[in-house]
Order: structure tokens, then C-alpha cells, then sequence
């Protein structure tokens, strides 16, 4: 049995730039080297961006189990057999209806253990929504099909990585959600994600302030103190090298996140809007602390530039090696748990 890492992918909305950005990435033929793509999709769907984007020299090895794939070959699983009305640029229930079926397909597949990570192309969160799906978006959704708790929406740059503990809800929620309890759930997830999936051996993790100032010591509110502080120390006592609260202006603005291995900000626009600008053409969203490995690019469906050949897909490209990696690095987790004895080995090979 091959050990190559199969690679699951959903095409997203229809509609979107999701088909673009997985056709530009599997075009070079050296990601083959690295694993074998499964995409999930409709062949007539793929070929209408292909042909709207002026491609001639790429075609999908069409099958029908992940268990079929071409380890040579980009492949493509057909999830529907009607045709579909594209309408490139708009949000449609055309669009949700389709990324959801696609997505669905993979995500039992990931779960099954079919396949060995899964990578999301971006969906439209409103047109998606249905009977089937009411969640406030990828990550949830992922969560649930896992059975799990708890996850971390964790954001990855070449050399940043940003994790939160509040996700998609309104800023009016923020606060009320901030609780200690979560934000100590939190660093123990992206503690134990630094050490399984990237091996940092002793990760240090920056824990941002949730008011301006982080607080100005009770004078712009008292999370800080009251919540976040107290959950930086219960983490140090449990063996997690955390630090903060930092104000989150100064903390970006003076480029403190170089001397952490990754940065736990409390909210949604608190983490990504510098991440964004710091990473936004090769980030990557990872949902780490999950027994399944799921990715996906850092931007959305860009309906303003669907079908004009303008999207980058190195946000995607970086997706699908995220994914490759930590696929191995947990099989080489799991291996030195049953095999301690080869715990030295590895580590002269990555040095």
C-alpha cells in the first residue's frame, strides 16, 4: 500500500473562483510528487472554468472511489450528474446547493478515513445555507462532521501563525463568549497542534488583550485582568508557555509575533486583519485540534473577479503542502509513540 498522502479537495461555490485556483495548482504536475489530489466535483463544471479560462493542456482522471485514484494523475469524483447552471460573479442557491454537495462527499470521505486531509475551496456562507447545513461556516461544519467539541481556527503564514478563540459571531458576542475556561481550551489545543503537526518542541504562544490598550490595567475594561490573565497563568501552571495579554496594536505594529511560535487573538478581525496583511498570498486556514486534518486558502469566493483568469492561486497551493505536512508529521507522531527508539533518527534527518 502506497504512503503517498491522498488529498482531498472541494470545488466551493460554483460560482466563485474555487475551480480556478485548484486548476492553476494542479497544473504543475511537481505537487504530484507530494501527494494525489481527489477532487471533488462534476467534470462538466470543471470543464466550463477550464475552457472560460483559456486551458487547454489539463484534464481530471475521472473515478468513482477514492480508493481508485491515479497517484500520477489530478482526480476528479463526479458528486452530481446534472447539469448546472454557472453563473459566474453572482451568489446563487445554484451555488450553495453544489458546493454543498461537494463538500458533503469529501467531508464523509475525510471522516472515513478515505481520504487523508481535506482542502476547502471558499464557499459563499449565505447561499449555502440550508436543511443541511446551518453553520456559520467551514470550520464549524468540519468540527461537527468530526464529533468534536472544540476546534481552533488557526491561521498560518510562512512564519505567523494567529489562532482564535472566538470565531464567525458578531462583535456584540465577543465579549460574553471570552470566558477563561475558553481561552485556556484554546492554548492547550494550539499547544498540542504546535507540537503534533508542526513538531515545535516547546512552543511559545503570545495571547492578545481583548480591549484598546489590553485593558490600560482596568481603565478600558477589566477582561484582562479579570479573564485573560488568570488564563495565562492557569496555562503556565499546566505546562504551556503562554504570555500577555499584549495589546494588540502595538503587539503587530513593533512585529512582537517573530519571538512566538504562534499568537492567540481573541477575536475574528483581531487576528485576521493583520494576518492579511502580513501573509494574505500565501496564508493558509488550518482547523487544528480535530482527529482530521482539514485546510483551506485564506480568501473567499471573489465573485468580482470569477472567470477573468485574475486569481492567485498560491493561498491554495500553500493549502494543499499544510495539508501534505501535517499529514506527515502526525504519521511520524504516531510512529515514534509506537517507536520511541527512532525518535533520534528523525531528529538528525531534520536538521
Amino acid at each position: 500500500m502506497s504512503d503517498k498522502v491522498k488529498i482531498g479537495i472541494s470545488i466551493g461555490d460554483v460560482n466563485g473562483i474555487g475551480l480556478e485556483v485548484i486548476i492553476k495548482t494542479l497544473l504543475d504536475k511537481r505537487i504530484l510528487d507530494y501527494c494525489t489530489p481527489i477532487v471533488y466535483g462534476n467534470t462538466k463544471v470543471a470543464s466550463f472554468h477550464r475552457k472560460t479560462l483559456g486551458i487547454d493542456d489539463f484534464s481530471f482522471n475521472v473515478i468513482n472511489k477514492s480508493a481508485d485514484a491515479h497517484p500520477k494523475r489530478p482526480n476528479m469524483i463526479n458528486c452530481w450528474e446534472e447539469d448546472v447552471k454557472i453563473e459566474l460573479g453572482q451568489s446563487t442557491e445554484i451555488g450553495g446547493k453544489y458546493a454543498f454537495l461537494s463538500l458533503e462527499r469529501a467531508t464523509n470521505d475525510l471522516v472515513a478515513g478515505e481520504i487523508d486531509a481535506l482542502v476547502t475551496a471558499p464557499i459563499n456562507k449565505q447561499n449555502i445555507q440550508s436543511e443541511n447545513f446551518q453553520f456559520a461556516g467551514h470550520t464549524e461544519y468540519i468540527q461537527a462532521k468530526a464529533g468534536a467539541d472544540e476546534s481552533l481556527m488557526l491561521l498560518m503564514g510562512e512564519d505567523l501563525r494567529v489562532g482564535l478563540v472566538t470565531g464567525h459571531i458578531p462583535v456584540a458576542e465577543v465579549s460574553k463568549k471570552v470566558t477563561k475556561e475558553k481561552i485556556l481550551k484554546k492554548l492547550e489545543l494550539i499547544n498540542q497542534s504546535l507540537k503534533t503537526d508542526f513538531w515545535v518542541e516547546k512552543p511559545k504562544i503570545a495571547v492578545l488583550g481583548l480591549n484598546p490598550h489590553a485593558g490600560d490595567e482596568g481603565l478600558i475594561g477589566e477582561e484582562e485582568q479579570k479573564i485573560i490573565a488568570p488564563a495565562v497563568e492557569e496555562a503556565n501552571k499546566k505546562g504551556i508557555l503562554a504570555f500577555g495579554p499584549y495589546p494588540a496594536d502595538g503587539f503587530f505594529a513593533k512585529q512582537s509575533w517573530k519571538q512566538f511560535d504562534a499568537v492567540l487573538a481573541m477575536y475574528h478581525d483581531q487576528g485576521l486583519i493583520p494576518f492579511k496583511q502580513l501573509a494574505f498570498h500565501n496564508g493558509v486556514n488550518y482547523t487544528a485540534g480535530l482527529p482530521i486534518v482539514r485546510t483551506s486558502p485564506d480568501h473567499g469566493t471573489a465573485y468580482d473577479i470569477a472567470g477573468k483568469n485574475e486569481a492567485d492561486a498560491g493561498s491554495f497551493r500553500e493549502a494543499v503542502f499544510a495539508a501534505v505536512h501535517i499529514v506527515k508529521s502526525r504519521r511520524e507522531t504516531a510512529e515514534l509513540t509506537a517507536n520511541p527508539l527512532k525518535f533520534s533518527k528523525l531528529s538528525r534527518d531534520r536538521d
